[in-house]
């Protein structure tokens, strides 16, 4: 149980409603900003202002998926309110505070470390990436339909990138009846996408393999559908870019040749937002469960 642990969560999606639900059940004492324009409230929680002085006592903050923007921005589906977060609010907490995102940037994981507070990037974590994999792939699969005027049977899936994500895509498609190609950099992956069935080619030949493309799948955070590999496509190719933004796709010229391209770096939250809520609360749990406990800071 987190009995006696104040908790902060800052703006969000339908997500961080999960999470606040699953930190209910397990007695923490919830403090919300940026949800006042919820149809419903929760109870024992409390809907306090970025000055309140609660800030003083919390064990966690935990801010969106997305974190903060370059400049310390929280987005908020929730509310209309301005919620930014600066490093004098950071330092105001508890030195043993700690402070979960989904993905961070260099002004989130700058401020954090010069408040010298720990903050906890949950999409770097191994555990929350194979739990998400589920959700990334019925979302992908889902988009691939919707977005071409061919079955996935027999078509030619090309995925770049071997990682937690590409992985699990590939053995779906493959197990669609796709006839699925795997880009790879390291021999080693090489030869993990032969022992899986699947055709490996280097990423350094996607300009040459890209003309036999019907769906292109990318999971890697770095330019590389570039205008030279999308020009070689045929016109039906659907791009789909699964990286974090800004995507590793030249998505001017793809719209500039016709070629359909679409970024959705967090179909979980998209598609999936109950269990994908539910899948950072449990970990977020388990960090807390994990953490030395409150009577100790003090």
């Amino acid at each position: 149980m987190l009995t006696g642990f104040n908790v902060a969560i800052l703006g969000g999606d339908a997500r961080q409603i999960e999470m606040v639900r699953k930190l209910n059940e397990w007695d923490a004492t919830l403090h919300l900003v940026g949800f006042d324009k919820l149809d419903y409230g929760f109870t024992g929680a409390n809907h306090i202002d970025m000055d309140d002085e609660v800030i003083e006592k919390l064990d966690a903050v935990i801010l969106p998926v997305p974190g903060t923007d370059a400049a310390g921005n929280i987005e908020s589906i929730f509310s209309n309110q301005q919620i930014t977060l600066e490093k004098e609010w950071v330092e105001r907490t508890p030195s043993h505070c700690l402070f979960f995102t989904g993905i961070t940037n260099d002004y989130l994981t700058s401020m954090i470390h010069q408040a010298n507070r720990k903050l906890i990037p949950l999409f770097s974590r191994d555990d929350v990436a194979i739990y998400n994999s589920v959700p990334t792939v019925e979302g992908t699969i889902m988009m691939v339909i919707q977005n071409t005027d061919f079955t996935i049977h027999s078509s030619r899936v090309y995925i770049l990138g071997l990682g937690r994500v590409g992985m699990s895509v590939a053995r779906a498609f493959h197990g669609l009846g796709a006839k699925v190609f795997v880009g790879i950099r390291r021999s080693e992956h090489y030869a993990r996408v032969m022992e899986m069935g699947l055709t490996p080619f280097y990423l350094n030949e996607l300009e040459q393999v890209s003309g036999n493309c019907d769906v292109l799948i990318n999971t890697i955070p770095a330019e590389i559908v570039t205008a030279a590999v999308i020009q070689k496509m045929p016109g039906h190719t659907f791009v789909l870019d699964l990286a974090s933004k800004p995507g590793g796709t030249d998505f001017r010229y793809a719209e500039k040749r016709g070629i359909k391209a679409v970024l959705a770096p967090g179909l979980p939250g998209i598609v999936a937002p109950k269990t994908a809520g539910k899948i950072l609360a449990n970990v977020v749990l388990q960090v807390l469960k994990e953490s030395t406990g409150k009577d100790e800071h003090e």
